[in-house]
């Protein structure tokens, strides 16, 4: 059996490209790797619809390119997506799309981002350097011994017009590295199940009995599937699968469902942060010791940088990697072998190093609370709740999110915190006011608010079991790669949780 495992993985670690994933470069080496991508997919671009609507084969320097292409958001660039649903190729990248990745939000409609052979590569490659190198950084093959488990959507795709669409999580299923085949769980049949909670009670059905060592997904996902492992067993999740080495996450900060995950695991195991999105994969957690993840720069992706403070300005300053600075909030914006040209992908970031390139994800350009001037973003509430939990070290937090409730009356008016928790705070009280003077002292405005008596102190609002997943699946977001929304600048999305 060993054997077998062995064979595969000695050609991996012998096949694997180190320019794909560059590791201890400069700045300045980044920098000149990131311009020859962006060479290279105007090169293979410029003879289509895009190419030539932007003059393409004028631009010779990055200083061209910012002036040809602006910045674009998903309706800006529905225009382009329209045109190759209805067939055309030659569109946004040359021949047409392999995949549409059908993504949406709480708060607009289906998206469907293009993934091309060539893009495609960037998912499944960059999930296979991150193992890799956990792998190496272990000195140990112990991790894939067994059966590895993705909490992923559902497999089953549409097709219109010879393009198939689905869920990014169902569409790498047809794709994941050869030396996982025989080891990967749920079973196909599991899940293309589409009701998201009877898919996970067939996942711990499944799964039960099994030498499962590698579980990832969406930490309340993986929450969820934990809960029912332990309502079936009565046991610990170590118990069930006493080989459990590592834990791989995305989509959402883990820290406030750290606590919640490694009580139910019960005990400390390996965990791996990523960067996955439809649009790519675009850093991973590559240090055991540090959950700062490595910006993935020659993977078929340019990235541009415009500081958050100054994203709606008319002379919002773009850079690329040679010009970011440390610790600055920037909106992150891609072009990609995808056909995505300078694509405002709605995440922020912030660079933790530049030597190599090391990244946070500290939220989304539109998730964020500035109902009176305070501009309170999704890494400040992340950052406040975690320091707040490690104080009061009896609670557990299963969700929560954040929005202003906004009364008539002077110094009233307030940050609404609603949460469902795993175990209570034993004085709530006290624990609203750690989470609201942490918010202080990281966001200046908020803390002037406050002594202003502009707004009084924040308000927890305990929820019932279940409520989170009751309201996502009223608005059909139950599962995959859907999250709840962290912040809103508005009470809609608070009010429509509480009716659940």
């Amino acid at each position: 059996m060993i054997s077998k495992i062995l064979l595969p993985l000695h050609s991996i670690f012998k096949l694997l490209n180190p320019s794909y994933s560059i590791h201890n470069k400069s700045q300045k080496e980044a920098e000149i790797i990131q311009k020859k991508v962006l060479n290279q997919l105007i090169i293979d671009a410029k003879n289509t619809k895009f190419g030539k609507d932007h003059n393409f084969n004028e631009i010779k320097t990055y200083q061209d390119y910012k002036k040809k292409v602006d910045i674009r958001d998903y309706e800006q660039k529905k225009v382009y997506i329209d045109r190759i649903k209805k067939g055309e190729e030659d569109v946004l990248w040359k021949g047409k799309p392999l995949y549409f990745a059908k993504t949406s939000g709480t708060t607009s409609g289906s998206k469907y981002i293009p993934l091309s052979k060539e893009s495609l590569s960037n998912q499944i490659n960059s999930a296979t350097h991150l193992l890799v190198r956990y792998l190496k950084n272990k000195k140990s093959l112990k991790s894939i011994l067994g059966k590895v488990m993705f909490i992923s959507g559902s497999p089953n795709l549409d097709e219109k017009n010879n393009i198939k669409i689905g869920r990014l999580s169902g569409i790498v299923n047809y794709h994941e590295p050869g030396f996982l085949k025989f080891k990967k769980l749920p079973s196909d049949k599991t899940n293309s199940i589409e009701d998201w909670e009877k898919k996970i009670e067939a996942i711990a059905d499944e799964t039960i009995g099994q030498d499962l060592r590698i579980i990832g997904g969406i930490p309340p996902w993986i929450q969820m599937y934990f809960d029912v492992l332990i309502q079936k067993t009565g046991k610990k999740i170590k118990d069930i699968f006493p080989n459990l080495t590592l834990l791989c996450h995305g989509g959402v900060n883990f820290e406030p469902y750290r606590e919640n995950l490694i009580d139910s695991i019960g005990e400390e195991i390996d965990t791996i942060e990523t960067f996955p999105a439809s649009e790519g994969f675009f850093a991973y957690q590559d240090q055991l010791y540090s959950d700062n993840l490595l910006l993935q720069i020659n993977s078929g992706i340019f990235y541009e940088f415009i500081d958050v403070k100054d994203l709606n300005k008319d002379n919002n300053k773009r850079v690329t990697v040679g010009d970011v600075k440390l610790d600055k909030n920037y909106a992150l914006i891609i072009s990609s072998n995808a056909g995505l040209w300078s694509y405002l992908i709605g995440d922020t970031i912030k660079f933790t190093s530049l030597n190599p390139l090391r990244i946070k994800v500290t939220g989304r350009t539109k998730q964020f609370i500035s109902a009176f001037g305070e501009h309170v973003i999704v890494e400040e509430v992340d950052s406040s709740l975690k320091k707040a939990i490690q104080k009061f070290d009896e609670i557990k937090i299963v969700e929560y999110t954040v929005g202003p409730k906004i009364l008539n009356q002077k110094g009233k008016s307030h940050h609404q915190w609603l949460i469902e928790f795993k175990n209570k705070p034993k004085n709530l009280s006290s624990f609203e006011n750690e989470i609201d003077n942490n918010l202080q002292e990281l966001n200046t405005y908020y803390k002037d608010l406050r002594q202003d008596k502009v707004l009084s102190s924040l308000r927890i609002k305990e929820l019932k079991r279940k409520s989170f997943i009751n309201f996502m699946k009223s608005i059909g977001k139950l599962g995959g790669q859907n999250k709840v929304p962290r912040l809103s600048n508005n009470d809609k999305l608070i009010n429509q949780i509480l009716k659940f």
